[in-house]
């Protein structure tokens, strides 16, 4: 049985759902943990963690940083991490399963695409990045506005595409339930969550304005249905990682269908899968210098998208059930 395990609030029925399997089957229960510590942990957010996490058998991360996180949840316990799937067979000991993420093979590059008639008709210069997805303050998208806006200083072809929704604008606030919601979970952040953690008034796209940039940047502020996807990773020629702390990265793994290199930051597991100069640059986390250097250099030293290819093979759904399947 694997469970998905992406949220501390899972914690009270998967609790429930994962004792009853022990004690009623003969079940490997086994967790796949996207993180460990939320990120805006809280004290209430690790117990809630505990209790489901307490009862599996053995646990699939994605990233040496998520093995950490683990064995500090659980600390005076003992694990045993492998690459290619193996339990450990001894008394008392867990199995860490050390498993890349797989790449989401639904998204499929159009071959009809027409790159430079597409640009054309959005406003982009020669040279594209890319952010995507949830605008969350750890994706440190106002890093990427402010290193982009010093690039544009150096430079006239490059542009920006900034393609998601805002985290906290996802649901209908003048809903009677999401009133109570809100009312509920703020009482409850309050008690738990460090101030600086509330991020509901994070709006780094005001960013694009004060810097002087919106005639560089396009930005798409709404939900993109899979169907629409595809387009903007065949128009970019970087996605942009700029993460203050990393988990493994769904965006980083959809850009791998389209054989997209990235430019990231050296944060969680992303120096695991990005080699640098190889099949992505990195750069220092929080500092916008070294940033615009490693987007200055995916400009003049390309990255070859078969590079990227050779980089993720190991990263198919076929190698993580085996790795499962391994017992």
């Amino acid at each position: 049985m694997i469970i998905q395990w992406y949220n501390p609030t899972q914690g009270i029925p998967l609790n429930t759902i994962a004792n009853y399997l022990r004690k009623h089957t003969n079940a490997e229960i086994i967790f796949d943990l996207h993180f460990v510590a939320a990120k805006e942990q809280s004290s209430l957010d690790q117990r809630l963690t505990r209790m489901a996490l307490k009862h599996g058998h053995s646990f699939i991360v994605h990233a040496y940083k998520t093995a950490t996180e683990l064995k500090e949840l659980f600390a005076g316990e003992t694990f045993d991490l492998t690459l290619d799937g193996a339990r450990t067979t001894k008394s008392g000991q867990r199995s860490i399963l050390k498993l890349y993420h797989p790449i989401y093979s639904l998204f499929k590059p159009d071959p009809a695409f027409d790159k430079e008639a597409w640009k054309a008709q959005h406003h982009l210069r020669k040279h594209v990045f890319l952010f995507f997805g949830f605008i969350r303050k750890y994706k440190g998208l106002h890093y990427c506005i402010e290193a982009f806006a010093e690039l544009a200083k150096q430079r006239d072809d490059v542009s920006l595409m900034v393609v998601g929704e805002r985290f906290w604008q996802t649901v209908d606030q003048s809903k009677l339930s999401t009133k109570l919601k809100n009312a509920v979970f703020g009482t409850l952040k309050k008690l738990f969550l460090k101030k600086a953690d509330d991020e509901r008034d994070y709006d780094p796209l005001a960013m694009i304005d004060a810097l002087g940039i919106r005639d560089r940047v396009l930005v798409v502020d709404r939900f993109i249905p899979n169907e629409e996807v595809p387009p903007y990773f065949q128009a970019a020629d970087a996605v942009v990682l700029f993460y203050e702390t990393a988990t493994p990265s769904g965006v980083e793994s959809l850009s791998y269908n389209f054989k997209l290199p990235a430019v990231a930051t050296r944060v969680g597991h992303f120096p695991e899968t990005i080699t640098d100069g190889f099949n992505g640059y990195l750069a220092e986390p929080k500092n916008i210098a070294d940033m615009v250097r490693v987007m200055n250099a995916m400009i003049e030293k390309p990255i070859p998208r078969e590079n990227v290819v050779e980089a993720t093979k190991n990263m198919s759904w076929a190698n993580y059930a085996r790795a499962v399947l391994k017992t």
